[in-house]
């Protein structure tokens, strides 16, 4: 069963790469339609003078809405045609996809702070009124950060942003539930732009921002997602070569090294032009350069297949963001190279997960050694084969973008196998903690809260494991948020009832972790997005039937 399915997706990755553009998963979930209602912009002053002001926003469209750009028209309150210039910027790549998303630039009145327009759709053919567009840069401000941002913010609707699937499936957060008040207790410490902290920006902070704008619609979120872009790419290498000594493509801040991949991020570019219509980063030889850094491997060695437990650099964060960057590329320039470095990417997981070359079987994970996940020399005596669940939420994340945008048929599998995984090994049961004597639980989540194990493994004995998370594993329930995402993913592709059930069961004893105490723990900056990117898909994967994911996907 493992050979056939590593060689059906072997095929269908080979096939789509080379020209095949049979429609992936995320066209069957595309909405039937989008109420008109929800096709609503508001303006928001951010700095421009005057009541005459130039707006830039990118409006997102589903697979197959969209097929002509100049169907888009840009209305007034009382539906009056408003000259703009629209273009398309992003596309799906599969047949029959269409417009994924266009900028609109027109000029409007802004009598006070605020304002209300519309977009429509015009039948094909129709009269549209055409204007000049203008480079994006010329309409930014200084902001109060001393970085250059739109004069005005353009909103749309929650509604119409979770339909479009400009960041995946997801659902508007109207009302805001459980997780959406635990972002917004974290935005009230992580809001303020991090100058000088180079680490506050790992697990990417723009994209953090931007998928929660997209279920929200929240004005503030969207100034600081874009604030945080503009930051963020004035501080990527735009010379040399990717990876060692020059590592184009890196980012550099603080003690952040630019030869350093983990910190390089496509998918805020996608979002960015997608959401806001600025294209002033949507550079192919940027985007091949930031690629590189991820393919180079920066300064430590070339991405690549695992090769065993002696091997440098392997960490779950790694192989998890690397995918997604990949995906991202791909989604911005529809290069078939790009698709061919995301089947190769999905098909290196899947020999690790499925025939790890350590020889100890598939427990599920993405297993490798201890010793060399944390720099120290390998000792196979005291070594602990295993995994780390929170960082393999990163693998789950690349993942499951991967598959939206391939229908790979080997990441259902891997996928579901890593939750039942987190269900026999990941987590730290209450016996455990009576057994031992100590709690390493951060009492804001309350007596039920859940942990899994710091260092996780199906092949050592319970006191290794409690060695490793007395030394290093205190409050590691810190995680949780995150690893919501590989149980949800689980259980939207398991089949197994019994599984479906224990998954259930682990998202209702996660709910405690949303406590707004824990939100407030603003001991660590990059918390914030570590906690949130990709994890807002939860809430929409646990309104799907459990297995439904499993179904063929239908064009």
């Amino acid at each position: 069963m493992g050979v056939a399915l590593a060689s059906l997706g072997l095929l269908l990755a080979a096939a789509y790469a080379q020209g095949a553009a049979a429609p992936p998963p995320i066209a069957r979930l595309a909405p039937g339609g989008i109420d008109a209602q929800w096709q609503t912009i508001t303006l928001h002053r951010h700095g421009a003078v005057g009541d005459r002001v130039a707006v830039t926003i990118g409006i997102p469209f589903p697979p197959g809405m969209l097929h002509d750009a100049r169907q888009v028209r840009i209305e007034g309150a009382r539906g009056q045609l408003v000259p703009a210039h629209v273009e398309a910027t992003l596309r799906w790549h599969f047949d029959g996809g269409g417009i994924r998303a266009v900028r609109a630039q027109f000029h409007a009145t802004l009598a006070g702070d605020s304002a209300q327009l519309r977009f429509a759709l015009a039948p094909a053919g129709a009269a549209t009124s055409a204007a000049p567009g203008w480079p994006y840069a010329d309409e930014l401000v200084d902001g109060p950060d001393g970085v250059r941002v739109p004069g005005v913010l353009a909103t749309l609707s929650p509604q119409w942003m979770a339909a479009s699937l400009i960041a995946g499936p997801q659902v508007p957060a109207v009302p805001p539930g459980a997780y959406d008040r635990y972002f917004e207790a974290q935005f009230a410490w992580a809001r303020k732009l991090p100058r000088s902290d180079g680490s506050a920006w790992l697990f990417d902070r723009p994209t953090t921002l931007f998928q929660q704008y997209v279920r929200t619609g929240r004005v503030d979120y969207l100034a600081a997602a874009v604030e945080s872009y503009h930051f963020y790419m004035a501080h990527i290498r735009r010379f040399g070569a990717p990876g060692w000594p020059l590592c184009g493509g890196g980012f550099k801040l603080g003690e952040v090294n630019p030869c350093d991949p983990k910190y390089v991020y496509i998918q805020p570019t996608l979002l960015a032009l997608g959401l806001t219509g600025d294209d002033s980063q949507d550079d192919g030889a940027l985007i091949e350069r930031m690629v590189g850094a991820w393919d180079t491997g920066g300064w430590t060695i070339p991405a690549g297949p695992y090769t065993g437990l002696t091997q440098k650099f392997f960490t779950e964060r790694q192989a998890g963001l690397g995918l997604l960057q990949i995906v991202s590329a791909w989604e911005l320039t529809g290069k078939r190279e790009y698709l061919r470095h995301i089947g190769d990417r999905v098909g290196w997981l899947y020999q690790h997960q499925q025939h790890n070359p350590d020889g100890l079987g598939n427990d599920g994970s993405w297993r490798s050694s201890w010793d060399m996940h944390e720099g120290n020399p390998y000792d196979a005596a005291t070594d602990v084969p295993g995994s780390s669940p929170w960082m393999t939420q990163n693998i789950i994340d690349g993942l499951w973008h991967a598959w939206l945008a391939t229908g790979d048929a080997r990441i259902p599998p891997m996928i579901t196998a890593f939750g039942r995984y987190l269900e026999r090994y990941g987590w730290i049961d209450a016996k455990t903690v009576a057994t031992v004597g100590k709690d390493w639980r951060d009492p804001c989540s309350g007596p039920g809260g859940q942990i899994s194990w710091y260092w996780s493994s199906a092949h050592v004995d319970r006191a290794r494991l409690v060695a490793i998370e007395n030394a290093d594993g205190w409050y590691s329930d810190a995680h949780n948020v995150e690893l919501t995402l590989p149980v949800a993913a689980a259980r939207y592709f398991s089949t197994d009832p019994k599984l479906q059930q224990a998954l259930d069961r682990r998202m209702q004893a996660l709910a405690s972790s949303y406590n707004l105490a824990c939100a407030r723990n603003a001991g660590t900056a990059r918390r914030f997005n570590w906690n949130n990117r990709g994890t807002g898909v939860v809430q929409w994967l646990m309104r799907q039937r459990a297995g439904s994911g499993a179904a063929p996907a239908q064009p």
